[in-house]
């Protein structure tokens, strides 16, 4: 059983601790001591906090500026119920909220969270990878969110919402410096134009990091990298009842994220336990040792991934009476060139295959989003509304398999047996595919207002997914992990469904409030479109349906000092969209399929409290059991399909998160900031199929900072990074005959400096 290890029980202990100290231990002061009140718009209507009846959890922009988190992935971290894949292209990256997601690099699979950014829905998966500038808050919404924000969010939504511009003239410079070479610098301004007409706002970005691994076959630094980005936006208010909001965005990304470093040559087979050594894949990476802290590939290809994200909306908001109609037009675009070495070795030997990777990919996406909703207090408070959105996608993906079959040169004392040219030959496959998909749907939900204090909600939307895709493959030959020449193939599948949510709510009291909900989601069907499609995988992936039960109970305690939301759910999801093993010439792949039926199970945790008006404290706990209830095993899978009853992958049972800030004041205008922040989760599988070797083990990152803060506006700060120097992955993947490992940024303890001012 995994146990809460002691350095977070510490801490935990005193918040607990702090928590208790009697409030009239604190002088009077003019500040009444209390929580800001928090309004988020999960409902696609402005709402406070405590009286949605949804499971959310809220990270303000100053809190992710304060911690240096600048991506979804720093910040899945720090949220529990949420988990992140990483890999080595962005195009394979995935959230998880709940213990729910979905892996795929097929351009023809929706996600199973949403990501949103100022009310527009990014399709693909490697969109919300962009880095985050601007941000007023992030809003976690856990479970299907099906009815108001579509069919690719049956298990959450990620919802971004970015600064307006204000109305006196502000700006700001930030400057980060961190140990291993890394730097970030942002700019912001914004202010009033056009005198009670039109505001505006502009803000930049740069981030440069080595990285911290080191290709030992040249000397470099790699997974690190180098990005840039700027976002616009204006705010016009030709007349009181008419709002337009007009935002473009662009970031940059060049990133050196290897495919995984080397962590162990022994592949334990499961359920058997077998356990095969691989001692001449040791001896070909060396002198790099495979270990579960090592941060050393060997490796004569640079890996890199280069992407752009970028973007335009126009929001409309007029107020009609007693409506509000809302328009959100918006297009996006999403650009990826990948190059990935496949087989992690720097020499090319008789016993291993040298396979090169390079891929293309174009995406364009338009949404039209129109709803009406009440703006009056009255029986029923709705909101209604049109979607419809249009994807695009295009890839050329290409792999070139070297091999020396036929080399006689003399074995090393390895065993390893080196190539010459003479025997070296090399084949290559050029893969050309795309999906076009088109889905549009209407939805309603209503709040029921029977008395003051009993509330109900129940909503409805209805879909139909249009999807078709086209493959082709040019090969000079059938070669390990390159299938034969394909002529182009075409195919479409077409889809209705109705998902929604239903359930009552009760206000106890002024400052107590609960909710019961049945929540119906729907992800539409895919098609397992990517380099090496063959025609047993040409048939449509059927839709992945669930229904959820969610309770909660949302308080405000200690005279509006502390805010404690609890929740518990159950969710079924069947004909479950999963990757499982096969085997392509050799060479591992994975193939997607309807698995079968999962479920995820659990409680949650979301407390903040003001302790005294210096010391602020903010928890999370999830307890969540996602398990496969009954998988669907495949033909010709290449793993053992024994795994009902299992968990799933990225799915730790336990996951914790505290944050402790106390403000000490100097007199005058100078102010010290303390912030101390740990988030634990218990040990995690990252393979469905169960690969023993793919575990993390439980782990703590405990992260510390001091700012000295003067009310002129400038604030410099000192930040510590993984205190406890804690080693960890974020992935650990079964490649074959050996073991790797993806490493964080902070695999290890590093400081660094911020500094800000405000104008």
């Amino acid at each position: 059983m995994n146990r809460i290890p002691f350095a977070f029980h510490g801490l935990a202990l005193a918040a607990a601790a702090s928590l208790a100290a009697p409030a009239f231990a604190q002088p009077a002061a003019a500040d009444s001591g209390r929580l800001e009140t928090v309004t988020i718009t999960a409902t696609k209507r402005v709402q406070p906090l405590q009286t949605t009846p949804i499971a959310v959890s809220v990270i303000s922009g100053s809190t992710l500026e304060e911690a240096n988190l600048n991506n979804l992935e720093t910040i899945a971290a720090q949220v529990p119920t949420v988990n992140f894949r990483t890999n080595a292209s962005n195009k394979d990256s995935a959230l998880f909220i709940r213990g729910v997601g979905t892996i795929s690099t097929s351009p023809g699979v929706e996600p199973t969270v949403s990501t949103v950014l100022d009310g527009v829905v990014t399709a693909r998966p490697g969109q919300a990878t962009l880095d985050l500038v601007e941000i007023d808050r992030i809003e976690i919404l856990r479970g299907p969110q099906g009815t108001l924000f579509g069919k690719n969010a049956s298990a959450g939504v990620i919802n971004i919402i970015t600064r307006a511009p204000s109305k006196e003239f502000s700006g700001y410079a930030d400057l980060s410096l961190f140990q291993g070479g890394e730097s970030r610098v942002r700019l912001g301004a914004s202010g009033e134009l056009a005198p009670g007409v039109v505001r505006g706002s502009i803000s930049g970005m740069v981030g440069k990091y080595d990285g911290n691994v080191t290709n030992v076959f040249d000397g470099s630094k790699v997974n690190g990298y180098d990005r840039k980005g700027i976002r616009g936006r204006l705010d016009i208010t030709p007349t009181r009842n008419l709002k337009i909001s007009l935002i473009a965005d662009r970031t940059q990304a060049d990133d050196t994220p290897p495919t995984g470093v080397p962590y162990s040559t022994n592949v334990t087979t499961f359920p058997s336990g077998a356990v095969t050594a691989n001692p001449l894949f040791g001896a070909a990476v060396s002198p790099v040792a495979p270990s579960a802290e090592n941060r050393q590939i060997n490796s004569e290809m640079k890996t890199r991934v280069s992407d752009k994200n970028q973007g335009l909306s126009a929001q409309i908001d007029w107020t009609v009476g007693k409506h509000q109609i809302t328009s959100i037009t918006a297009r996006r675009y999403w650009d990826n060139v990948q190059f990935q070495d496949q087989d992690r070795m720097g020499t090319l030997y008789r016993q291993f295959n040298r396979l090169a990777d390079a891929g293309t990919l174009e995406f364009e996406q338009t949404s039209q989003e129109l709803r009406i909703a009440s703006t009056q207090p009255g029986f029923v408070d709705y909101v209604a509304g049109l979607f419809y959105m249009e994807g695009k996608n295009d890839e050329v993906y290409r792999r070139d398999t070297t091999r020396c079959l036929g080399s006689t040169q003399a074995a090393l004392p390895s065993g390893l047996v080196p190539c010459t040219a003479a025997t070296t030959t090399t084949e290559t496959g050029i893969a050309t595919y795309g999906v076009r998909s088109k889905s549009m749907s209407v939805f309603g939900e209503g709040t029921f207002n029977f008395s003051p204090a009993l509330r109900a909600i129940a909503g409805l939307r209805y879909t139909t997914d249009d999807l078709s895709y086209y493959h082709g493959r040019q090969s000079t030959a059938a070669a390990p992990g390159i299938a034969a020449t394909r002529a182009r193939v075409d195919g479409s599948t077409d889809e209705s469904a109705v998902s929604g949510r239903f359930g009552p709510q009760w206000e106890i009291s002024k400052d107590m409030m609960a909710y019961g909900t049945y929540s119906q989601g729907y992800k539409g069907p895919a098609y397992n479109v990517f380099f090496n499609m063959a025609p047993t995988q040409d048939n449509v992936i059927g839709p992945e349906k669930s229904k959820s039960f969610e309770i909660g109970l949302k308080n405000t305690l200690m005279d509006g000092r502390m805010r404690l939301n609890l929740a518990a759910f159950k969710t079924d999801y069947t004909g479950y969209q999963a990757n499982v093993p096969d085997l392509v010439n050799g060479v591992i792949v994975t193939r997607l399929v309807n698995a079968g039926d999962v479920s995820t199970q659990g409680i949650e945790m979301d407390l903040s409290a003001r302790v005294t008006q210096a010391l602020t404290v903010n928890a999370g706990l999830a307890h969540v059991k996602a398990r496969v209830k009954n998988f669907a095993c495949p033909v010709g899978a290449a793993a053992s399909c024994d795994i009902n009853g299992r968990p799933l992958p990225f799915s730790p049972d336990w996951k914790a998160s505290l944050r402790v800030k106390y403000t000490q004041s100097l007199g005058g205008a100078l102010s010290i900031d303390y912030g101390l922040d740990a988030n634990w989760q218990s040990e995690t599988n990252f393979d469905l199929q169960q690969q023993p070797d793919s575990v993390q083990q439980s782990y703590t990152i405990v992260n510390a900072s001091i700012a000295l803060q003067s009310t002129a506006g400038w604030r410099v700060a000192l930040v510590a990074k993984n205190l406890t120097d804690q080693s960890y992955a974020t992935f650990i993947q079964n490649s074959g005959n050996h073991i790797n490992r993806y490493v964080p940024r902070d695999d290890t303890r590093y400081f660094g400096v911020n500094l800000r001012y405000d104008f």
